[in-house]
């Protein structure tokens, strides 16, 4: 019954061909060793958020002219007031009085 079998598709397999995996692990192995020792410093690690935070907006001219806008935002004193008059023009239309 071949005509109704669907072959199932080739699993992907990364082959690194500019990284030896093997060199990599060793050389991590050694450093590891050594800072046991006390031989080497401390490793930095190679992701921190603080290390990245901010920088797209450094080397792009219209997030910095955003990031550096002095306008504000909606506060909260501003939608308190916002949502009083919207309760007001509701209840003014469903009764027609202007008074709560």
């Amino acid at each position: 019954m071949g005509l109704f079998k669907t072959r199932e598709p080739r699993k992907f397999r990364k082959v690194s061909i500019y990284t030896d995996a093997r060199k990599d692990k060793l050389k991590k192995l050694v450093e590891d060793v050594r800072r046991e020792q006390g031989e080497a410093t401390e490793r930095e690690t190679d992701y921190t958020q603080d290390r990245f935070k901010g920088k797209f907006s450094e080397f792009t001219p219209r997030a910095k002219k955003y990031a550096d806008s002095s306008r504000s935002h909606l506060t909260w004193p501003v939608a308190l007031i916002a949502i009083i008059i919207l309760i007001m023009i509701w209840h003014f239309l469903q009764t027609g009085n202007v008074h709560l």
